[in-house]
């Protein structure tokens, strides 16, 4: 396929197509998605959404569907023919052979109504890798289509960075820059991002936190001194292909149960949450979804108080969770809002400006039909890694305690739980152990990292040292 074509078939004036893509802030022209995947931002600083959602076949959720089947037919729509014929099949076959469980994802019962989904059976041992495997595979499609090259920018907390280096190490057309904070993630997450030994990947150890990264990325992303230089995007969760990858789990967790459930998210920036509300847009039968945070709690204060408010955020032992600024609420309040550019750019350009918004009560009203928030603290979260440990012989990592801590709140009333466990314990073994009293067994991805060296760069918590870092690398 030749660019030409490629081009055309980005044309926003092509009505007919299924994957046309519209920003929550309403200045950007419609695109695909292979715009949207490679562009990762839109242009007017919103997010890109579908312009509709598929439907979901009705025979989605049969049981005995592989993963891959399932994937496919959650997927397809929002790609349709924007890449080239076969993508989305061999994507697919690049993420199902880098996992480790015939089921991909599989569904383990704890207690009668109460489960884990299993997501971290993958190359870095978390459930970033199940979107990030896909985007690197995609992109590639995409690239190689155009003949372009493409420069990544991620901020992460811990898993993102290490499941985009993995996916993305060693790509032709793509250099990939990691933005982290110093000292606030756990030594395996840290370990997973720099010791891979690869000339297009770039680490960078931020003097700040996760939102601190992120305002950064937003930063550069914006930088038309780095767009001269070619395609610039984001791997992180604002990118639509990373949750579009994250779909297909929550239909397989239906398959596999045979009835609907209550999904339980440990959350961050909530895009898994997001993928959630989603394949419940496309059809999918679920009760509902909660969106469980730690002692990082903007998102519970925004949906239980109506105040989204930004506090500097605080270090816990589920550190992919601290987050006080979670990007992807955006996209939930454009939803509910029925889509209202104005209403959604209000109040985040408030929120930006000055770190607090009142949410209107009829917008407060319509988040709370879509989601609930459950905030667990420090010392909830290690009684509840004691408690699964005692209760069902079952090591967990911080996040999924997280995860279980609010699950094991909530009324089943009939209904079953699901709450969604997102990495390997052994990613988080120090703070396991200190509470267990037993380290858990290394996943073998985190087994083969040993004692090889590591590559970063530390950096100040500003524009211009971002940049300067930045401009060296992607040159």
């Amino acid at each position: 396929m030749t660019k030409s074509q490629i081009t055309a078939r980005n044309d926003p004036d092509m009505t007919t197509s299924p994957d046309r893509y519209i920003s929550t802030r309403g200045d950007a022209a419609p695109t695909r998605f292979s715009d949207a995947l490679l562009r990762g931002i839109a242009p007017d600083g919103g997010l890109y959404m579908p312009q509709a959602w598929p439907a979901m076949p009705a025979d989605a959720t049969r049981p005995g569907r592989g993963y891959a089947e399932i994937a496919k037919t959650a997927m397809a729509p929002f790609i349709g023919d924007s890449l080239p014929p076969g993508a989305l099949d061999r994507a697919l076959d690049r993420l199902t052979k880098g996992f480790d469980h015939p089921l991909v994802t599989p569904l383990i019962e704890l207690e009668p109504g109460l489960f884990v989904l299993e997501l971290f059976h993958g190359p870095t041992a978390a459930f970033k890798d199940l979107a990030m495997q896909l985007v690197a595979a995609l992109s590639d499609e995409a690239l190689a289509a155009t003949g372009e090259t493409l420069t990544l920018l991620t901020a992460t907390s811990g898993d993102t960075g290490a499941a985009a280096v993995r996916a993305f190490a060693g790509a032709k057309r793509i250099k990939l820059i990691v933005l982290h904070p110093l000292d606030r993630v756990s030594a395996v997450q840290r370990k997973q991002m720099t010791t891979v030994q690869a000339d297009n990947v770039l680490n960078l150890a931020v003097r700040g936190d996760f939102d601190d990264c992120q305002r950064l990325v937003k930063g550069l992303l914006a930088e038309e001194s780095l767009r001269e230089q070619g395609r610039l995007s984001s791997v992180n969760s604002i990118n639509w292909g990373r949750l579009a990858g994250q779909i297909p789990y929550y239909v397989s967790a239906t398959a596999q149960l045979g009835q609907a459930a209550t999904f339980v998210v440990p959350t961050g920036n909530f895009g898994d949450a997001f993928a959630g509300i989603a394949a419940r847009k496309m059809g999918l039968p679920a009760a509902g979804f909660v969106a469980a945070v730690n002692q990082n709690d903007a998102l519970a204060r925004a949906i239980n108080d109506g105040v989204y408010a930004r506090r500097p955020a605080v270090e816990s032992g589920s550190v992919s969770m601290d987050v006080q600024a979670p990007s992807n609420f955006e996209r939930l309040v454009y939803e509910v809002s029925g889509r209202d550019a104005e209403a959604t750019r209000a109040v985040f350009e408030t929120f930006a400006r000055e770190g607090s918004v009142t949410l209107p009560a009829d917008l407060l009203d319509a988040l709370r039909a879509e989601v609930s928030a459950v905030s667990v603290d420090e010392a909830t979260t290690r009684a509840e890694i004691a408690h699964a440990h005692a209760a069902w012989g079952r090591i967990v990592c911080p996040h999924t305690a997280v995860a279980l801590a609010a699950a094991r709140r909530l009324d089943r009333n009939g209904a079953p739980i699901v709450a969604l466990s997102t990495a390997h314990p052994s990613k988080f073994g120090a703070f396991v152990s200190d509470v267990i009293g037993v380290e858990p067994e290394p996943a073998p991805v985190i087994r083969a990292l040993g004692d090889r060296p590591e590559r970063l760069t530390v950096i100040e918590n500003t524009p211009e040292a971002a940049l300067a870092a930045v401009k060296g690398f992607a040159v």
